[in-house]
């Protein structure tokens, strides 16, 4: 979760960089293609492209189709709505992701699991204070998106139970290619070299926080690991200051201790599942 929570904290600066020249189609286009090259060392290791046959393509095929359309919606919010906005709605998703969990995967939700996702919501509301008005277009498509975000990541989960990640990320990598190459090659634009570096970064964090979420799953429970990611929000923050001198204050480093203290009592009573055979 460590390498979820890195790799997704740069992406969200490369995608706001990427949306100022690029449409939403041909970068999630450009990212799926060119996360099958970055993907290739990891596909080399485990034995090459023979070994990535799966008798679950219907399964593979459904989760893209959702995926594709929560990240589409994600990086379509970007440039509606400010970066803090975005992010805090993309936080409900551990919610739809808890009621999914117990739904359909039989997890049950204690009293640390509720109360570690409660704080993580107060500690968002209160970093980036996003309600302060009336709710517009890019507020219910980030909500959508983030529907969407936890609906993947429960199949995601199911999946990781019969197939091993580097499986689930080569048809992540190629359905989403295919959905989305007609689109893309209809506003298709040469990226300026600029651009394409925040491509490049885009293409490498995306296929590897992929990874890193799915090796998370196979090691414990959803609603164990989804809630850690609401630490990607006082990451950000801190980022923020590191690169562009933004400003912390009292409010952000309150809503960052009530993040930290609900991860660290979901953790408590975490119990780890032991990898699914390769």
């Amino acid at each position: 979760m460590v390498g979820w929570l890195a790799a997704l904290t740069v992406m969200a600066v490369a995608g706001r960089e990427t949306t100022r020249e690029l449409d939403v189609f041909q970068i999630m286009v450009l990212r799926s293609l060119l996360g099958l090259v970055v993907l290739y060392p990891l596909i080399h290791h485990n034995g090459g492209f023979g070994t990535l046959k799966t008798a679950y393509p219907w399964r593979h095929l459904g989760r893209n189709v959702v995926h594709y359309g929560a990240q589409f919606g994600w990086l379509y919010a970007l440039t509606l709505i400010s970066i803090a906005q975005v992010i805090a709605i993309e936080f409900t998703m551990p919610i739809w992701t808890a009621i999914l969990a117990v739904a359909f995967l039989g997890e049950r939700m204690g009293l640390w699991k509720n109360i570690a996702v409660v704080l993580g919501l107060v500690g968002v509301v209160i970093i980036v204070r996003p309600f302060g008005g009336e709710v517009n277009l890019g507020q219910l498509v980030a909500l959508a998106s983030a529907v969407g975000f936890a609906t993947s990541v429960i199949v995601v989960k199911s999946l990781s139970r019969i197939e091993r990640p580097v499986v689930i990320l080569f048809w992540m990598m190629i359905i989403q290619s295919a959905i989305g190459l007609v689109p893309a090659l209809a506003v298709w634009r040469w990226p300026s070299a600029y651009t394409w570096s925040w491509v490049l970064v885009m293409a490498l964090c995306g296929t590897y926080s992929h990874y890193c979420m799915a090796r998370a799953l196979q090691h414990a429970e959803a609603t164990i690991v989804v809630p850690m990611d609401f630490l990607r929000v006082p990451l950000a923050a801190l980022l923020g200051w590191l690169v562009y001198a933004e400003q912390v204050d009292l409010l952000t480093g309150l809503g960052a201790a009530l993040i930290l203290t609900g991860n660290l009592l979901n953790l408590k009573t975490a119990k780890p599942v032991g990898p699914t055979p390769r």
